[in-house]
């Protein structure tokens, strides 16, 4: 009985490690999507400040759930759609027409140049 128990402890505890390297992860990798649009200038000053607002509302969302040292499942699923939500963010904003590199330096678009007229 005592062996069985603590084998359910070790795997409880596998578990929940695996879980929390898997969130880490997948933040780190969300931080690392934002900064290669910034460096690509895919994302605009704009753009770069409300995706890292997101990343800190996450950081919030987690710090609030360990709070009490238990994530509940609830807690996880609010965690892991604010993820979902801010993934698709990032990949919204770095694969639409605005960019960092425009000349209008406001982060618009800028209008195409009409191509001169040959006679």
């Amino acid at each position: 009985m005592k062996n069985l128990l603590m084998s359910v402890l070790a795997v409880t505890i596998l578990v929940a490690t695996a879980e929390a390297r898997r969130d880490q992860h997948r933040e780190q990798n969300q931080q690392n999507r934002i900064q290669q649009g910034v460096q690509s200038g895919a994302l605009t000053k704009k753009e770069t400040k409300k995706l890292r607002k997101g990343q800190k509302h996450i950081d919030r969302l987690q710090a609030k759930a360990k709070a009490d040292g238990v994530i509940s499942p609830e807690e996880k699923m609010r965690i892991e759609k604010a993820q979902d939500r801010q993934s698709k963010l990032i990949y919204k904003q770095k694969h639409d027409a605005q960019n960092r590199n425009d000349n209008s330096g406001s982060g618009q678009v800028a209008p195409p140049v009409a191509a001169p007229e040959t006679k």
